[in-house]
């Protein structure tokens, strides 16, 4: 199922999630939040469907198709983009269950090359980490982030190195996810 943004308005998911779940609270939150942004004309940014080959479609009554077979047909870059300010926006977002340190391995090969690559043609490009067991999500650059996974040493990065170098995001019933509030001091420093 493609999950584009729907209106619905989405309280702060913590601990709660379940395993299976685990991805689903933050995406939630963005969802509303860049419906949010969309409704007042902010910003127009949206999760990206995932590429898939459909193999076997059941066809019980024509108004009801159902995909009974299918498979991603590549490895999707990053999980949302879109344009702010003029401006086009791409990052990837992934919720964290440790509370000392974000897993390496959570982020691919092909992501990394992707937010180099829209770097390098001038967008902004970033990551949305949640940290689900402390309640904080962090913005953290692209660019600064690529930077520490290819001289780290490490499997992880530690959650130091996020209060450190990324930005804590607010929070707030309307806009879970308020990163634009961040994309704003960040990368459009000239207007403040």
């Amino acid at each position: 199922m493609v999950n584009y943004p729907n209106g619905k308005k989405n309280t702060f998911h913590t601990a709660a999630a379940s395993q299976a779940d685990r991805g689903m609270a933050l995406e939630k939150d963005i969802n509303a939040t860049n419906e949010y942004y969309l409704s007042i004309d902010r910003a127009v940014i949206h999760k990206k469907p995932t590429p898939v080959t459909i193999v076997k479609v059941d066809y019980p009554r024509r108004s009801a198709a159902k995909i009974t077979e299918a498979y991603f047909k590549l490895p999707s870059t990053t999980d949302y983009n879109g344009i702010y300010r003029g401006k086009y926006i791409d990052f990837e977002a992934k919720e964290c269950a440790q509370k000392t340190s974000f897993p390496l391995k959570s982020i691919h090969e092909h992501q990394i090359k992707h937010l180099s690559s829209v770097l390098n043609h001038g967008a902004i490009a970033f990551l949305i980490i949640r940290f689900t067991k402390l309640g904080e999500t962090y913005l953290a650059d692209a660019e600064e982030t690529i930077r520490y996974i290819n001289t780290c040493d490490r499997q992880s990065i530690p959650y130091e190195w996020f209060t450190e170098h990324a930005h804590l995001i607010p929070y707030n019933y309307v806009r879970p996810v308020d990163y634009l509030q961040v994309v704003d001091r960040l990368y459009f420093k000239e207007n403040q």
